[in-house]
């Protein structure tokens, strides 16, 4: 297999110079007779200029040239009864133009993307006239035609602008749908990345939990060790110190896969982001997944506050809980409502659903671990820690969380407050 066909910029120069031979032959004639002829083939020409940059542009308006005239010359020694070395005279100011325009074109290559579309079109009608300008004199020289009239050059000029502005809004919107691709692919990894990050997040804060957990039972365990051998129970005092040693040792190895996890987290998580483009990916993989369960939900945002934060993951991670459970306690049909607001010195987020709410008697306990309201289809209790899990995260920004049934709703709000001060990203 050979190389992909951008990497091949010879192969690149030829289709150039072959495609605007024959859009050349696409031509108007503005004047009396065949003095100056102006077609496609120089639109062309500037669109493949703009569009293959990384392309040597002398060798490539010195490869079309010549081209261009062997294929004119062709098609007249096919045709006419001229001599071959009329038909090159008579076409070899053609070949002056595209070695020009190329030449002209090289000394603005590298400043292309900084050009307003409007001064690019200007530029290019400049660059346009000046190679019209040397292919008139190269047919004066060769051919001992007359010069031309002032009205003729105001109407070439007229062309030349026509001409080049077409070419370059091509270009632009070319470019353009090329940005708008690009985007969209940042935006789908921009998702992956969101989803992957307060997935991962919620797993590094339970490590570091649990790592916690397993440093005090370590504590717990080595006092209950060193009062075992003050007490002289030899046998049940190595028994523990044994365990003290196991513990420790997951604890060592939990550590470890923590370190790595969080060098994860750092690469993959940078960055800041407002709480509305919070709100917009939270709204955006909470629809996939209210589809997915084949359920028809509207959503709403409010937002009277929005700032960058460099804590959007947990708050991803809080929201998309919470958004999920709104949509799971929708039956068939319903709308979510998310909104942002600035209360003194706390930022406010709630979630609220038009689902059936939640009962009095489980407001206390919504929050335990392990329990939950939610059984599959076989009768198979869900493990109840997302809430918990919510809370504790909630519980590490020094915030609060509450429940209460929304009337106007019909469902539940979830309302967590935080204070700002532990969101708002740092100047």
């Amino acid at each position: 297999m050979g190389q992909p066909f951008n990497r091949h910029p010879y192969i690149q120069i030829l289709l150039v110079a072959v495609v605007t031979a024959i859009a050349g032959e696409f031509k108007i004639n503005p004047f009396d007779g065949d003095i100056f002829r102006i077609g496609l083939g120089s639109s062309a020409f500037l669109l493949f200029l703009l569009l293959f940059r990384h392309l040597p542009f002398m060798l490539t308006g010195a490869v079309t040239g010549v081209f261009v005239l062997l294929f004119r010359t062709g098609l007249d020694l096919a045709g006419t009864d001229l001599t071959v070395r009329d038909i090159l005279a008579r076409h070899c100011s053609a070949m002056v133009y595209y070695m020009v325009f190329a030449v002209l074109m090289g000394v603005i290559k590298g400043r292309v993307d900084r050009f307003h579309p409007l001064v690019l079109g200007a530029v290019a009608a400049v660059i346009d006239l000046l190679s019209n300008e040397m292919e008139l004199l190269t047919r004066l020289l060769v051919l001992g035609t007359k010069s031309f009239r002032l009205n003729e050059w105001t109407y070439l000029m007229a062309i030349a602008m026509l001409r080049t502005y077409f070419t370059t809004g091509l270009y632009s919107s070319i470019s353009v749908s090329q940005l708008r691709l690009v985007q969209k692919e940042q935006n789908r990894r921009m998702e992956q990345m969101l989803g992957f990050g307060s997935g991962l997040y919620g797993e590094v804060f339970y490590l570091k939990k649990s790592i916690g957990t397993l440093e005090q039972a370590t504590l717990d365990s080595y006092e209950l060790y060193r009062s075992l051998k003050d007490g002289e129970d030899d046998a049940h005092s190595r028994r523990v110190l044994h365990m003290t040693q196991q513990i420790h040792e997951v604890k060592k190895d939990s550590q470890r896969i923590l370190a790595g996890l969080t060098k994860l987290v750092d690469r993959e998580v940078t960055g800041d982001m407002p709480l509305s483009g919070i709100l917009r990916f939270t709204v955006k993989s909470n629809q996939k997944y209210a589809d997915m369960l084949g359920k028809h939900i509207s959503f709403t945002r409010q937002l009277t506050s929005d700032y960058a934060t460099v804590s959007y993951i947990p708050l991803l991670t809080l929201l998309n809980n919470l958004t999920a459970n709104a949509v799971e306690a929708i039956k068939d049909k319903g709308t979510i409502y998310l909104n942002v607001y600035e209360k003194e010195d706390m930022t406010v987020f709630t979630v609220t659903d038009s689902g059936g709410g939640v009962k009095e008697r489980d407001r206390e306990l919504l929050f335990e671990p392990g329990f939950t309201t939610k059984f599959d289809d076989e009768g198979v209790a869900a493990t109840g820690i997302g809430l918990s899990h919510v809370q504790d995260i909630v519980r590490l920004f020094e915030g609060e969380i509450t429940v209460n049934n929304a009337p106007h709703a019909g469902g539940a709000m979830f309302k967590i407050a935080i204070p700002t001060k532990k969101l708002h990203k740092e100047e």
